[in-house]
């Protein structure tokens, strides 16, 4: 499922920022940092699996039309900054960047009233913030039904417009056959006025030669 994936995943972040912080503390004393290093080393390839995973049940939702757009944009926003914290994580890792600050206050509500930007806050939507995984399922179980209403609109639509396309040939068809109905009536018409027309001649021609 996604979001105790999601939830693995902020954790681990959250470990590997301690991990770092405690090898700092371990050179700084001048202690062996081997181990430390081995265990953050595994941890970051975790997080960028998870990260994958994240990345491929959301295309996945995307592609099946199961998540709206605006969820899946949210979604997206959320696997970007785990991206992020992995590469900064990473850096530190390598000594490419400065130790993360992984207090616990930092990533709660006064790092923000410090003016503090905590780069570890995964921050929530409006609609999803504060919802556990059960209201968080019952809003998507009605996203997806609201989604398979409006199909189910749609093709009612299309059916009837289909249906509707079917009449109109049918009415052509019906016209088209009158069309040529009329058509031989007026040929057959035709050729009887000119019959007549010669039969009168005739009987013209005969009463002029007996008079």
């Amino acid at each position: 499922p996604r979001l105790p994936l999601l939830a693995a995943a902020r954790q681990l972040a959250q470990d590997i920022a301690e991990k770092l912080q405690e090898r700092s503390r371990c050179q700084r004393s001048g202690e062996s940092s081997a181990k430390v290093n081995v265990a953050i080393r595994s941890s970051l390839q975790s997080l960028r699996e998870r990260i994958e995973e994240l990345r491929e049940l959301l295309l996945r939702a995307v592609a099946t039309r199961q998540i709206t757009q605006l969820e899946g944009d949210r979604r997206q926003n959320l696997v970007d900054d785990l991206l992020t914290r992995h590469k900064q994580l990473e850096a530190s890792y390598r000594n490419e960047g400065p130790e993360p600050d992984v207090t616990r206050s930092s990533l709660m509500a006064g790092a923000v009233k410090r003016g503090i930007t905590n780069p570890w806050l995964l921050e929530e939507s409006e609609e999803t913030r504060g919802l556990g995984f059960d209201e968080l399922r019952q809003q998507q179980r009605r996203i997806i039904e609201e989604q398979d209403a409006g199909l189910d609109a749609l093709s009612s639509i299309i059916s009837r417009q289909k249906q509707m396309g079917q009449e109109i040939g049918n009415e052509l068809d019906e016209q088209n056959e009158i069309i040529d109905d009329l058509t031989n009536l007026v040929e057959n018409t035709d050729d009887r006025l000119r019959n007549q027309t010669r039969h009168v001649k005739m009987v013209d021609k005969k009463s002029a030669s007996c008079g």
